[in-house]
This record gives C-alpha cells, structure tokens and sequence, in this order.
C-alpha cells in the first residue's frame, strides 16, 4: 500500500514554501514520525515526518522545488521495510551446504555473514547535526553525494562546506581571484525585502546613551551561583535589559506603540521581541506579557529560544507581534551601532560591548565598565523628547537596579 507524503498545513501569512533538504533518498527506509525533507519559508523550517513506517518510493518534489499546502512531495511503500529485511533471510535459507562438508561448519557463516546489498540496504545514514543542517539547506546540497569523516561516517560541518564549494556551479575566474555567485535562500531575500522596506517607510532616527554596568555586574557576581541553583538557568544581562524596558515602556506609552495607517495603536501589554542570530539570518522571538515574567522566567524562556533558533525549531507564532524589540550587538563585539526598526513597532534598542573606560564621578576620573546603548524609533510617532526620556529611563534604571524592584 502507497502512502502519500504531503506539504503540512502552512502558517497563517505564508503561501508557499521550497523543498530546502532530503534527509532520504528513492529506496531508503523510513520510520513513522522520523523527519525526512525540511521545507523553508520566508520565517521558518518546517519539518516533514514520515506518516507510516516503509520505504521512500519516490521523491515527486525535488529539492529547490516551490510547493503549497497539502501539495504531494512524495511516495511511500507501507510495509516495504520489512519485506525488504525478508529478502536477505529467505536468500540465505535457499543457500544449501555441498554434499562433502557439513552443515554445521556452513551454517556459521551464513548467520555471520551479511551480503553487502543488505548491509546497504539496512544500514541507516547518521543523523545530521543542526549546524550541518542549516548549510546543506542554505546551500542546496545533496547529502547522498557527500562522504562522512566523522565518527560512524557522520557528515561534518567541513565536509558539507567542502560540498558546498565543489557544487557551487556559477563560478568565475578573474585570473587568481575567484567569485562564487548563490541565489538568496528564502529567509535572508525576506529579511532584506522588510529592512529596505523599513528604511523606505519610516521617518527613522537614532539617540544613544552610556551606561555604567558595574551595578548589574555587581548584582550578578553576587547571586548568579545561587540563581542559577534555584533555577536551573544562567543569570544573563538580558533578563535585567527586559525588565528595564518594560518600566521605562510604561513611562513613555508612545515608545510601546505602533502605526497603522492613520491611526496610533497604543498597547496595554509588553510582547518584548529579542533578535536572535542564526546562520540563517536574524530572527526575533517574542516574549509575551514580560511585565509579569519573572527574571528567572526571562532568562529560561530566552536560553529555549537560542536553542530552538539555533536548530530550526523557532515556530512563526513565537515569532509574530511583539511591541519592542532588543537586540545585542554587544556579543560580536560592537561598540556603537543604529539598529533597524522591526515593523510594526516603531522603536528598537540596541545593545553593545561591555568595555572598560575612564569616566568623570564626583570630580573624579574613575575607570568604569561601560556601555553605550542606541535607540532608534520612528520620528514620525515618537519625539525626540519621548526618546531621550525613555533612553535615560534605561540608563537610571540599570545603574540602580533596586529601582526596578521598587519601581520607582
């Protein structure tokens, strides 16, 4: 009996998807549930299981291929898996031992010895790491022409960029100095089609600020081991970034609110989206209702969200509204940068590197571990005044974090 595979019900805004990677081949056993093809879209991976145990018959759906919902992708034999194990016992039993030896020293053989078509048939290619897996689908390659180093031959990172650059076909030579040429994947065209469109649409302009970590990092010498042993998650400078920005958004409502059309839409909650970068490109899960998440509850939910981006878990609607968004630079090293608007929201703010300075206190040059923060907003809703008090409303709250706890 044949069952079909088809493209899962897409999210609500996507109309299609591509065919991005095969994890099998025409022939190769499946298992029920076990992914077989992942399928991108503008924001998201989607995972195909396998809906039955068998063997893949047929791959309809090649991959590059641009597929819709409930569309057919591929072909699976129910129940070909085991007869295909059969086959290799009823060879060996129709194997009969020469009338001059005898069966005991004939049969030992037999049970030891597995013909190499069935050992290729039966032996189940390694699974690819998420690292593996991002640049086999950001690159296209066929995995079934790419041979493993790693341990129990499982493909490494370095022998699909190896594939990448023997498969890369558009290659041009300007005497020693080569050029590659590669289509966009989905997700990285998205992501400049909403950048450009954002600088086209909006009236967008930066204010920065410093602030003295010394107070945050205090705190968090201080109480990070007996944090993280009550619960079981690493105290970060992010959980202190997002309770800061939601005491400083009920301030200044106007910084928590949107455009649309000729109206302002101003929200009663806090959906705080914090950038996440993949190799993928970037993407901002959101954390709903942050005003009534507890840091320990900020920092677990952000560690899931690191991990499920990191692996192509990240589901749209972890993904969609938010009203604010943070992101940090700081971790590759950026000193001072202007971040671009996440539409609809009509502000961003921009972490950076933490870095040692001299500082003038009480009359005093101080050496200090500062850090400078940007704002970006749309000047069209938010006025300068608007911005800069909501800017220093983060600095006083950072370097006083007893403040947020009194919320004064």
């Amino acid at each position: 009996m044949t069952i079909e595979v088809k493209v899962p019900l897409l999210p609500e805004s996507i109309t299609d998807a591509t065919v991005s990677t095969w994890h099998k081949k025409a022939g190769d056993k499946v298992s029920r549930d076990e992914n077989i093809v992942d399928l991108e879209t503008d924001k998201v991976m989607l995972e195909v299981p396998s809906p039955t145990d068998g063997i893949l018959k047929e791959i309809i759906k090649q991959s590059g291929s641009t597929v819709h919902a409930q569309e057919v992708i591929a072909v699976i034999e129910e129940g070909g898996a085991a007869s295909a194990e059969e086959k290799p016992k009823q060879e060996s039993k129709q194997e009969k031992a020469p009338a001059n030896e005898s069966s005991k020293e004939k049969s030992a053989p037999a049970k030891s010895e597995t013909p190499p078509a069935a050992k290729s048939a039966n032996e189940k290619q390694p699974p690819l790491s998420p690292s593996v897996r991002r640049v086999i689908a950001e690159h296209d390659i066929d995995v079934s022409h790419v041979t493993g180093t790693g341990k129990g031959g499982r493909i490494t990172r370095e022998n699909a960029m190896s594939a990448m650059s023997g498969s890369e076909t558009d290659t041009q030579m300007q005497g020693d100095r080569p050029e590659k040429r590669v289509p966009m994947t989905r997700m990285r065209t998205r992501i400049a089609e909403r950048l450009l469109e954002v600088t086209q649409n909006t009236a967008m302009l930066t204010t920065f600020n410093e602030i003295n970590m010394a107070p945050v990092m205090d705190v968090r010498s201080r109480y990070r081991e007996k944090f993280e042993k009550k619960y079981q998650t690493r105290l970060g400078f992010m959980s202190f970034f997002v309770k800061a920005c939601v005491e400083a958004l009920k301030r200044a409502p106007t910084v928590n609110a949107s455009i649309d059309g000729n109206d302002i839409v101003y929200h009663g909650y806090f959906d705080i989206g914090v950038a996440v970068s993949t190799e993928r490109g970037l993407v901002v899960p959101v954390l709903r209702n942050a005003d009534q998440m507890s840091m320990a509850e900020i920092e677990a939910k952000i560690a899931e969200y690191a991990d499920k981006a990191r692996t192509g878990k990240l589901t749209l609607e972890e993904m969609q509204g938010g009203t604010f968004t943070i992101t940090n630079g700081g971790v590759f090293g950026s000193l001072m940068a202007t971040p671009i608007i996440n539409a609809p929201q009509c502000a961003i703010l921009g972490m950076h590197k933490i870095q040692e300075r001299p500082v003038v206190e009480n009359g005093q040059i101080v050496i200090r571990p500062m850090m400078y923060v940007a704002l970006s907003y749309d000047h069209r809703l938010i006025d300068g005044k608007e911005s800069v008090t909501f800017l220093v409303s983060i600095k006083e709250l950072l370097e006083d974090p007893t403040r947020m706890l009194l919320e004064v």
